[in-house]
């Protein structure tokens, strides 16, 4: 299948950054990067702005770089509690999901979101459980999730 060379104008998720040069199918370009200002064809004078979109690049992901240092310093020393409803044992009736956690950040006013948690696996057991928050390609940070039982933990017979 033929494909062809655009110049990206902004950041594409799945694609590229400003400043990439991209083989996409004509189809893609002309019904939705070209009519969008995503992208311009690849021509001697958009060479030229490839320069200009390079340096605007770098200040782009300069900035989100420093944006995520500083909401990984908040969130390095947080600890959030989530109650759950346990059974016998203290066995735990679900788990809790990515979306439980992003309700309690959000109540202590950190704005994220569920692609930011790329290795999380739901909890499924009482206790104080690391998670891990990707921010950016290079910030990480780990938060602490404590899972509690809401009702008294009876014992297994």
């Amino acid at each position: 299948m033929p494909q062809i060379e655009v110049l990206l104008v902004e950041h594409i998720d799945n694609l590229g950054s400003e400043g990439d040069v991209v083989k996409v199918r004509p189809g893609f370009s002309r019904n939705f990067l070209l009519p969008r200002g995503k992208a311009v064809p690849l021509n001697h004078a958009n060479k030229k702005r490839l320069d200009a979109l390079k340096v605007s690049r770098a200040a782009r992901e300069s900035e989100d770089l420093q944006k995520a240092q500083e909401i990984a310093n908040k969130l390095a020393d947080t600890t959030i509690a989530v109650a759950v409803k346990t059974g016998a044992g203290g066995k735990l009736f679900g788990s809790v999901t990515a979306n439980q956690i992003l309700e309690k950040l959000e109540e202590k006013g950190f704005k994220l979101d569920k692609r930011h948690f790329t290795k999380f696996k739901p909890v499924k057991e009482l206790g104080q459980i690391p998670v891990s928050i990707s921010l950016n390609k290079e910030v990480s940070v780990e938060i602490k999730l404590e899972v509690v039982s809401e009702n008294p933990i009876e014992e297994a017979e």
